[in-house]
C-alpha cells in the first residue's frame, strides 16, 4: 500500500500502526507538501500538489492508496475532490488522535476510514 501524506511527517511507530490496522505492508510513504498561499486561489494549488505526486494515471486508478489528509479543512476538501477524479472513487483516509498527557504533543493512528464505503452507505439514505 502507498501512503500519501499531506500532513506532518509520520513516525515509524505511526506507520507500524497503519500496517497493523490495514493488515498489509506500507510499501511507500509519499510526503506531499501541502502548504498553501491563502492569497491565491486554492484549487490550482491543490492540483499542482497532486500533479507532483510521482504516480502515473494507471497507478492513481489501480494502486492501493491510503491518504493522510492536509489539516486545513478547505485543502482537505479539494484534495478529496481531486483524488476522486483521478482515482474514480474516494480513498481510505487516516484519522490521528492526540496521545493523552504527552509532552511534546504526539499523535497516534486512531483508525482508517474507508470513504468509499461511507459514500455507498450514505447513498442508501436518498429518498
Amino acid at each position: 500500500m502507498i501512503l500519501l501524506n499531506f500532513s506532518h511527517p509520520l513516525t515509524r511507530p505511526q506507520v507500524e500502526q497503519v500496517k497493523a490496522l490495514a493488515r498489509q505492508e506500507v510499501s511507500q510513504v509519499i510526503d506531499v507538501p501541502s502548504q498553501i498561499d491563502p492569497e491565491q486561489p486554492l484549487v490550482p494549488q491543490v492540483q499542482a500538489m497532486l500533479d507532483n505526486v510521482p504516480l502515473t494515471p494507471e497507478e492513481w486508478q489501480t494502486a492501493p492508496l491510503l491518504v493522510n489528509l492536509p489539516s486545513l479543512n478547505y485543502s482537505a476538501a479539494v484534495v478529496l475532490a481531486e483524488l476522486h477524479g483521478r482515482m474514480g472513487y474516494f480513498p481510505a483516509i487516516l484519522r490521528l488522535k492526540p496521545e493523552p498527557d504527552s509532552l511534546p504533543p504526539r499523535f497516534t493512528v486512531a483508525e482508517i476510514i474507508n470513504l468509499q464505503a461511507v459514500r455507498e452507505k450514505a447513498r442508501r439514505q436518498r429518498t
